[in-house]
């Protein structure tokens, strides 16, 4: 059977309006604030809080040890159609503070100012020290049931469905930073399966900058602003992080994979995931599998262009923020295939040569092939970002039954930092308690008291064995589900500090990843190489770094010291030979349209029939149109009108994966200021054009996007500087026609062949 397409629902929505229907014109848009329009004038008749949006939900409603409650998503958020204080109590004033007469001295006896103003001061609470920006969503996981030969864990089985909260972020920077930095990206999936809550805490990256937890304050504080002025932020380009990975030359495998497009992605919709460590699978009948974990998006491993990263952390700091939330309002919900690679659990813990202990390495998929065993999908947003993106808490060491650890010295680090981050940062040892965090499995444990206890213990033997409490809670075997660690043998050795030494090969891993790249991508990590060095001060960095490139390949070391200005090195160490692999790029292979953004840029003498035609077609292909015009509103009336989603002033090209132009747009009457108009070209074409959007058509051109026109859009190409008859460029009959070749290609996300490298 069909299933009804979401995209075309929301379109539907917001006919209906236009038409007449009691909501605004702006219903059914992504990023609409509230779940009704409101009215201009305040509104006064008391009524309940509104609900939320469709899209959006809070964390199940679960007790604080892990019971259903039934309960509605509104009792865990405000009720009742008065304000209140904290008690309960109603208020009749929240605007003036308690005085001496209408000019007199505040009372001090003004216990609503008081706690309004005390809970107004402890709102915030630290943010992360790293991962600090974040945006997330709940979901869906369906286990697929191929990992039941090597793993017991229950939620893998076949069409096991468990509820999901996945949380991306970057590195870095604050809270209050940009999305679209040049960073590593997280990827925490926290899932409440029936066994306990299983977390797997990873990134974007399959590898890490240091192979031992005890570096990690280093690297961090190498990277984060430095102390003297707090600058940069959110950024490596800077003496301090170049000072330490240049040091630590452990860390040159993922300084190679920041500075590739990996480091700044399209979208978290459009973003691998990976477990990084090496974890140890137990089957039911005992035996064990080393593997590592990966995420692969449906849509494609895609990412922006430098420019774009830059546009966007100005224009639109929550780029990424925004996607994802848009995505999922407007039914395009975004989805990733788990799969794992597999590699035998033999006592050197190695595979083809490469040490699976070493978190700086990775296994290429031409070696070991990643095997799918479920599929996510995130399907609702969540509703308070405090409560559950920020209160959310992850763990390394949150396991179930069939995984286990490995003995990676940074997975060890790990499972101590975790924990007391938490702590830290929520205010005591029961986070677990939090509604986001609470387990969806009976929680009977022996931990008691401490900050913001919310279970109420019964019982008056919290240890075991006892039997004033008839011997509960009891211990479980394996046949009861309990979890157990997998008997590993622990070889005989001597107390160290040092590694061993096939963690001693920091250049064969980067040489393969550098050449799996495609030309285009070379030049791109060449440039940002480039650009984040050029950013240093000190001339010894610059000559250390070079030094680390030389002994990776000579064409990146001279193409990054011809843009210093500096003599290029040779190679301190031999040159290893290695495979590419060509898995590692995002070039060459083309990916489903689904919830891509396609720009129709039009004006109020459009063909609005037209437009409307070409927005069912671009819903009905999975796709989000988005209508650009001089001036936002509704273009047209009745059946022809148009809803405008942006303006010239508004949009910009960072936004969309391809453009569409319906005719010569026009000029808007905010084309022109004083500062503009000797700026202004001449010329007919140009006349009748407006320059918003020739930057947007130049942007999109140099960004490789796809592009298409019709009805005199090809004078407003011209009026841009875009050829014609360039690749990725259309000039058709019609709008359906013009959709039909730029989707095709959209399927492989930029039109490579307008880079110079291609």
């Amino acid at each position: 059977m069909n299933q009804p397409n979401p995209l075309k629902r929301a379109a539907e929505k917001v006919t209906e309006a236009v038409q007449g229907g009691d909501s605004g014109p702006e219903d059914g848009i992504p990023g609409k604030p509230g779940a009704e329009s409101p009215s201009v004038a305040e509104p006064t008749e008391p009524r309940e809080p509104l609900p939320p949006k469709p899209d959006q939900s809070g964390p199940e409603t679960m007790s604080p040890t892990g019971q259903p409650t039934g309960d509605a998503q509104a009792r865990m958020a405000q009720s009742g159609a008065y304000l209140t204080d904290a008690q309960g109590t109603r208020l009749y004033d929240t605007d003036h503070s308690l005085k001496a007469g209408p000019r007199g001295p505040v009372l001090l006896q003004d216990h609503h100012l008081r706690e309004k103003v005390m809970h107004f001061d402890h709102e915030r609470i630290p943010e992360r020290v790293v991962h600090a920006r974040g945006a997330a969503a709940h979901g869906i996981f369906r286990g697929y049931g191929t990992a039941a030969s090597v793993t017991k864990a229950a939620f893998l089985a076949k069409d096991v469905e468990t509820p999901v909260f996945v949380r991306f972020s970057t590195v870095l920077g604050s809270r209050g930073s940009a999305d679209t930095v040049r960073d590593t990206r997280g990827f925490a999936t926290k899932f409440y399966t029936d066994e306990g809550v299983f977390d797997l805490v990873g990134n974007n990256m399959p590898v890490f900058f240091i192979q031992d937890a005890i570096k990690f304050p280093d690297v961090i504080h190498a990277g984060k602003p430095h102390p003297d002025r707090e600058i940069p932020q959110a950024q490596s380009a800077h003496d301090t992080f170049w000072d330490f990975v240049t040091l630590h030359t452990e860390a040159t495998h993922h300084t190679l994979w920041n500075m590739s497009d990996r480091g700044i992605p399209r979208s978290y919709r459009m973003m691998e995931g990976f477990g990084v460590h090496t974890f140890r699978l137990v089957a039911a009948d005992g035996s064990t599998t080393l593997v590592k974990f990966h995420w692969k998006p449906k849509l494609g491993v895609h990412s922006l262009v430098w420019e774009e990263a830059q546009i966007a952390g100005g224009v639109d700091p929550d780029f990424h923020r925004r996607d994802l939330a848009d995505a999922i309002e407007a039914g395009a919900y975004p989805e990733w295939e788990l799969g794992i690679q597999t590699f035998p659990d033999t006592p050197e813990q190695t595979f083809e040569g490469i040490d699976l202990l070493d978190p700086t390495n990775l296994v290429p998929e031409e070696l070991a092939p990643v095997q799918p065993i479920g599929l996510l999908t995130l399907n609702r947003n969540p509703s308070n970002y405090f409560a559950e993106t920020e209160q959310v808490a992850f763990h390394v060491g949150h396991l179930v039954p069939g995984i286990d650890i490995t003995d990676d010295p940074l997975l060890a680090g790990r499972l101590f930092s975790y924990l007391d981050t938490q702590i830290t940062r929520l205010g005591g040892p029961n986070f677990p308690q939090l509604p986001i965090n609470r387990p969806h499995s009976p929680v009977n444990d022996m931990l008691r008291d401490g900050m913001h206890q919310t279970a109420v213990h019964r019982g008056v033997a919290p240890y075991r064995p006892n039997s004033l409490d008839g011997g509960c809670p009891f211990t479980a075997g394996a046949d009861a589900g309990a979890y157990i660690e997998a008997p590993v043998r622990v070889p005989e050795a001597t107390k160290v500090r040092e590694a061993p030494e096939s963690f001693a090969d920091h250049f064969s891993q980067p040489r393969r990843f550098w050449l799996s790249m495609s030309p285009v991508e070379r030049e791109h990590i060449i440039a940002a190489y480039t650009f984040e060095l050029g950013k240093c001060y000190e001339q010894a960095v610059k000559e250390r770094a070079l030094q680390v490139l030389a002994n990776i390949d000579p064409e990146l070391c001279e193409g990054v010291a011809e843009g210093l200005g500096l003599p290029a090195p040779k190679a301190s160490l031999p040159l290893v030979e290695v495979e590419p692999s060509p898995a590692l790029s995002q070039v060459g292979r083309t990916w489903p349209g689904d919830g891509r953004i396609v720009g129709i840029v039009t004006g109020p003498d459009g063909d609005l029939d037209a437009v409307q035609a070409l927005r069912e077609a671009i819903l009905e292909a999975g796709m989000v149109p988005l209508v650009v015009a001089p001036k936002g509103g509704v273009l047209g009336s009745g059946d022809a009108a148009v809803t405008v989603q942006r303006t010239y002033a508004t949009a910009r090209s960072v936004e969309f994966d391809a453009l569409l132009v319906a005719g010569l747009p026009g000029v808007g009457g905010d084309a022109f200021g004083a500062r503009d108009v000797k700026a202004r070209p001449s010329g007919a074409a140009v006349a009748a054009a407006d320059p918003r959007v020739g930057v947007l058509l130049s942007e999109a051109f140099r960004h490789g996007k796809a592009i298409g026109a019709w009805a005199g859009g090809e004078h407003a190409l011209d009026a841009a500087g875009v050829p014609g008859d360039a690749p990725g460029v259309v000039v058709a009959d019609s709008g359906t026609a013009a959709l039909e070749q730029v989707r095709e290609l959209m399927g492989a996300h930029r039109v490579w062949e307008r880079f110079v490298a291609a």
